[in-house]
């Protein structure tokens, strides 16, 4: 990249970007009255529409799931995207020249390194993909058709074909004004004697994409049996393709493996096009390596990996001793996922592409469907080695099974696949085999220390609610946080354990009332003017609330803020921390419980409801303070409170009358 984007051209970028617009290109949007547009969210299956939109603000929320954001914000969930790349997706599509700082933009002044290497990458796929129609191509469209491939089929994951000739790709990339250098770096080509030669020469090419859609390597197969090399040929390492982090086919499946929460692992790439083609859109798999940590961290963050246990990742493997083997490297990886991990084993040891070409796609859903947990498959596989009709072979299965099931880290499913251990023995004494677990495996103590390593989220130290503008950080208003901008101590609007255990109930009417105070807060202060600044945070008795209420005060309150709009929620938005923008964001899109006309009428009644009840909470102190009190022994106290509580009592009543009255 040539540097930092111009501030002006994101600017422009959002502008030109109408949230309902690039929203609609990936799910339908329906009037849901207000302003607001509904849909089934992209982010995760559901039944009824909780996908909201408000393109007067530019944001979006789920309330099924909590997302919510802006139109970059949506274009970096949906495509796993970082700020920029978001940007530039954006830009692209607007039709927008975007200028980086550092220098600025100057027409035909020479691109950056990455995105030099990725448009000779794409301009190889094309050049591939064109060849494959070529007569020199027949082998290829043999091979391709033999395992159940037609021409569309290769069309959509781009499959074309590399010429026997040693340098005729590199001649059509220099062509195109692309250096040797480029193509070297790249892997598209090395040195020869002469200048550079194809790294691919007689193969069938799969172009191999990023997360988001860029080719960035390949991936080739040998079609001639006179040529040297491997049967199997990828991209060496270089600025764009990094083996370790590469899954193919995730550019496909990215999508559907966020909705269904779900991973399929093949081992080919013929097997990815099977799984896709049959029905099971979730397939990908690694590029000549074996399945890491670096395609795991890939996987959680399509999964959204949690510790609900929703997802699953489900290993594809031939049934002989080799897919055991890779099945048990995969075991010593399962337990970096909090989400499930299975087995999918083909008894006759056909992979996926083979067994769609004998059995149909009918069989490939199966054999996914037919999963087995991944534990249960790594036990299963080691005691199967021994011959369990004899007490010696049972001994001897129990004792090389017991360091798998100790290493379990969850102690439940530990203890459970150890009964389950003693079952598939045939011991029928389930003391003998967790002792002799615990004895072999010699790491009982440890053991029960990892089980605390996957926590369910109450066991979990709650996270801080929010934060208020502390000396020397930064405002939503650009100023420095002053002493005393935090939520005070105190009963109400307190902040330790007590009140961080409280949550929201959308039953409680109190709950409701602040919420709708700081929604209408968000969406239209001037609505509230003063009156919202002076309530003062004892008003809020949520922990997140009374944040929310000193953050608005650090921005300038809801009287600086005016009508409102885009600027006022951006305002608030930049500088807030975790747990205050998801519901900044939430409040900005939910609908005010008002009908447009009464909204002036029903700003004030909401504020005369929140007073009504920080007064009716008052009134509960004082009569409780009066009950233990003696009126006879303790008269001068007990009359003050006395005449505290009709005061109290006479103005609860005039809130209430100005609440009914103008909701």
């Amino acid at each position: 990249m040539a540097g930092r984007i111009s501030d002006d051209d994101i600017a422009l970028v959002r502008e030109r970007s109408p949230i309902a617009e690039v929203v609609g290109e990936h799910t339908q949007l329906r009037n849901a009255g207000g302003g607001n547009l509904k849909g089934l969210c992209p982010f995760h299956d559901e039944k009824s529409p909780s996908f909201n939109v408000t393109p007067a603000r530019g944001y979006w929320y789920c309330f099924g799931c909590g997302e919510g954001g802006d139109v970059i914000t949506f274009v970096r969930r949906l495509e796993h995207l970082s700020f920029a790349e978001a940007i530039e997706r954006l830009a692209q599509r607007a039709g927008i020249q975007l200028r980086y700082e550092q220098g600025g933009y100057v027409p035909g002044r020479e691109q950056g390194e990455r995105t030099r290497l990725v448009e000779a990458h794409r301009a190889a796929a094309e050049y591939y993909a064109e060849q494959l129609g070529t007569p020199d191509a027949s082998v290829g469209r043999q091979f391709l058709s033999e395992r159940g491939f037609e021409r569309v089929d290769a069309e959509l994951f781009g499959v074309g074909f590399a010429h026997r000739d040693w340098d005729r790709l590199a001649r059509h990339l220099m062509g195109r004004g692309f250096s040797a250098a480029e193509l070297i770096k790249g892997g598209l080509a090395k040195e020869g004697r002469r200048g550079p030669i194809d790294r691919f020469r007689g193969r069938l090419v799969w172009p191999i994409r990023d997360i988001t859609g860029d080719t960035i390597g390949f991936g080739a197969r040998k079609l001639f049996d006179g040529d040297d090399g491997p049967k199997y040929l990828n991209t060496p390492e270089s600025p764009l393709y990094k083996k370790s982090e590469v899954l193919y086919g995730v550019d496909l499946a990215k999508r559907e493996i966020s909705k269904r929460s779900q991973a399929v692992i093949v081992e080919g790439y013929t097997d990815v096009m099977a799984c896709h083609l049959a029905g099971v859109p979730t397939a990908v798999a690694t590029c000549g390596t074996a399945f890491g940590e670096e395609h795991i961290k890939v996987l959680r963050r399509l999964l959204l990996d949690q510790a609900e246990f929703r997802g699953e990742v489900v290993f594809t493997f031939d049934g002989d001793s080799a897919g055991q083997k890779a099945a048990l490297r995969a075991f010593a990886d399962e337990q970096k996922f909090v989400t499930q991990t299975f087995v999918a084993v083909q008894p006759d040891g056909l992979d996926p592409c083979d067994l769609r070409v004998k059995q149909g796609d009918a069989a490939i859903r199966d054999l996914i469907a037919s999963r087995e947990p991944l534990f249960a498959f790594a036990v299963r596989s080691v005691i199967n080695r021994y011959d369990l009709a004899t007490n010696e072979g049972k001994l001897a299965a129990l004792d090389a099974a017991a360091p798998i099931v100790a290493s379990i880290k969850d102690r439940a499913l530990r203890q459970m696949y150890a009964v389950d251990l003693d079952r598939w023995l045939g011991f029928m004494n389930e003391r003998l085999v967790v002792d002799r677990i615990m004895e072999v495996a010699g790491t009982a103590p440890a053991a029960a220390q990892g089980a605390r390593g996957r926590r369910s989220p109450s066991t979990q130290a709650a996270p801080q609610s929010g934060r208020s503008a502390q000396p020397g950080q930064r405002t939503p208003s650009g100023r420095s946080g002053q002493p005393g901008q935090g939520a005070p101590s105190g009963r109400p609007g307190q902040t330790g354990p007590q009140a961080q255990q409280r949550r929201a109930d959308p039953t409680d009417p109190g709950i409701r009332v602040e919420g709708e105070v700081l929604k209408m807060a968000v969406q239209r202060p001037a609505l509230l003017g003063p009156g919202f600044d002076t309530l003062g945070p004892q008003s809020f008795t949520l922990p997140e609330y009374v944040s929310l209420y000193a953050w608005i005060l650090a921005a300038g309150g809801a009287t600086a803020a005016g009508a409102g709009g885009r600027e006022w929620i951006d305002r608030l938005l930049d500088g807030a921390d975790d747990a205050l923008r998801p519901m900044i964001t939430r409040f900005a899109v939910e609908e005010l419980r008002s009908d447009l006309n009464g909204e002036e009428r029903y700003g004030a009644a909401m504020l005369a409801a929140l007073e009504a009840i920080t007064v009716d909470r008052a009134i509960a102190q004082v009569k409780s303070r009066l009950q233990r009190l003696n009126p006879i022994d303790e008269q001068p106290e007990y009359n003050r409170l006395f005449g505290d509580l009709v005061a109290l009592e006479q103005q609860r009543r005039i809130l209430r009358e100005r609440a009914a009255g103008n909701a």
